[in-house]
């Protein structure tokens, strides 16, 4: 499938082909490390929006000089890419105070590799009608910010513009999601995951282009196997590493969905097209599908689980967490608990951010886990 090649290339490099393009065009890229972040906003502006992983960090030797062994692997994998001049090419970066391990890492990046343009976007850690006006404000503050570093304008038409691009993109990715809830679906988990995690590294018209092809090519596709696979559910820290998922499906598995904030969390609900489009875009980003970063906000993050193992049909639901992440770990006990009250086999699983040191362990947990289940 050419699209799905296209988007396999992209996701498997950090400055990629289309980042080149784009740069070549005398415009600037800015990173930022949260779905929390508008990112129509930079779009809008001819700013692209990039997502900074630590995918591609080997070794974190040189920020374990300064975050800790107890400061989560993906904070260090960050930083290390920080320090190795792996995100040269940015033009600024946009944090989150998502947690205190991307705090730290945020400190540190700004103290040892400081951008031109560095900026920490406070977002609330509760929904109320009292935060979203907080948040609001935050937003507002950041657009100026934005404004008069890189002295550009956000027009009502470029957002506008900008918002629907956006929405395509979703309508697109929801799409895909349908196509997985199919008994054969036309692409592992593992393939998705590189469809999904392409998207935060180019721009949106050409990501939404080479979508749409994919869609219709998978028309003519299934990556279903003959024997029946177990249909599972991933959820819980920062995921966008394809050979985790992999691993877990050569098993004899099938990832049919997933509640992460590189996947549905990130794209399930649109932005309210019309009315005052800024507002309509600080409620999406308020609104979507929360993270345990909000607190009280448990009820709405079980729910959403439970929508997609509905919809896609699931058997079993992999519920991981990156060591240190205090955040997930709590969050998942409470879903572990819940959803098998449901009648939902549910596996915890701690793990590092990266490369699979542990892949054997992981297997072995797994591969008893699918036998829990029956496969």
């Amino acid at each position: 499938m050419q699209a799905l090649r296209e988007l396999t290339e992209v996701s498997g490099t950090l400055q990629n082909r289309h980042v080149d393009a784009w740069k070549r065009q005398g415009k600037k890229v800015v990173g930022f490390v949260c779905s929390y972040l508008p990112e129509e906003i930079l779009y809008a502006m001819e700013i692209l929006p990039y997502r900074i992983t630590g995918k591609g960090a080997q070794d974190t030797s040189h920020a374990d000089s300064y975050l800790t062994r107890v400061n989560c692997s993906f904070a260090r994998a960050c930083l290390e890419l920080g320090f190795t001049g792996r995100y040269g090419f940015l033009d600024g970066a946009v944090w989150i105070n998502g947690c205190d391990h991307i705090r730290r890492c945020y400190d540190n990046w700004r103290a040892k590799i400081p951008f031109a343009f560095m900026y920490m976007l406070p977002v609330p850690h509760k929904i109320s009608p009292q935060a979203r006006r907080w948040y609001g404000e935050e937003v507002l503050r950041f657009q100026r910010a934005v404004e008069d570093h890189f002295g550009v304008k956000l027009s009502p038409e470029r957002l506008a513009e900008a918002v629907s691009t956006y929405n395509e993109t979703r309508s697109l990715l929801r799409r895909l999601y349908d196509l997985r809830t199919a008994e054969l679906p036309p692409f592992t988990g593992a393939e998705v995951l590189t469809i999904l995690s392409a998207a935060s590294s180019m721009p949106r018209a050409e990501y939404n282009r080479i979508l749409r092809d994919l869609l219709e090519e998978a028309k003519a596709r299934s990556a279903g196997a003959p024997d029946r696979r177990v249909r599972l559910l991933v959820a819980g820290s920062l995921m966008d590493d394809v050979d985790f998922i992999a691993n877990v499906e050569d098993l004899g598995a099938i990832v049919v969905t997933d509640a992460l904030c590189f996947g549905a969390r990130s794209f399930w609900n649109p932005t309210d097209e019309s009315g005052d489009l800024l507002e309509n875009l600080i409620d999406r980003y308020y609104e979507h599908p929360p993270c345990p970063r909000m607190t009280g906000a448990y009820p709405q993050r079980l729910a959403f689980l439970r929508e997609q193992i509905e919809r896609a049909g699931v058997e079993g639901v992999i519920l991981q967490h990156i060591k240190f992440c205090d955040l997930h770990g709590t969050d998942n006990a409470l879903l572990k608990r819940d959803l098998e009250r449901d009648g939902i086999p549910v596996m915890e699983l701690e793990r590092q951010y990266g490369p699979l040191a542990d892949a054997g362990r992981i297997r072995t947990r797994v591969q008893a886990f699918l036998e829990r289940i029956g496969a």
